[in-house]
């Protein structure tokens, strides 16, 4: 009797790196929050978020109906998504990016 050859699987080397999700925080228009109100809960609660910046994304609000105002890791969307809705802003829930 011959011995037939083994085949051992070779281990790959190469390793797959998949980041994590983003996600995006929606602010909805309402019939209720001053744009006054939501400028500045934009500008206090997402961080680098400039009064220019601001005030387009609280016109895309109300004009448009909802505006992304930050995209990025879960943790963070989860805090800027909860202070923002505390402070009275109607949230739409999180949505990956």
């Amino acid at each position: 009797m011959t011995a037939s050859p083994v085949l051992t699987p070779q281990k790959s080397s190469a390793t797959v790196r998949q980041s994590y999700p983003n996600y995006k925080v929606i602010v909805l228009n309402d019939d209720f929050n001053t744009f006054e109100h939501v400028a500045r809960c934009l500008m206090k609660y997402i961080p680098a978020m400039g009064q220019d910046q601001a005030w387009e994304l609280t016109n895309q609000i109300h004009f448009e109906g909802q505006a992304i105002v930050w995209t990025g890791p879960q943790e963070q969307a989860e805090l800027y998504h909860q202070q923002l809705g505390r402070a009275g802003l109607t949230m739409a829930p999180l949505e990956k990016a």
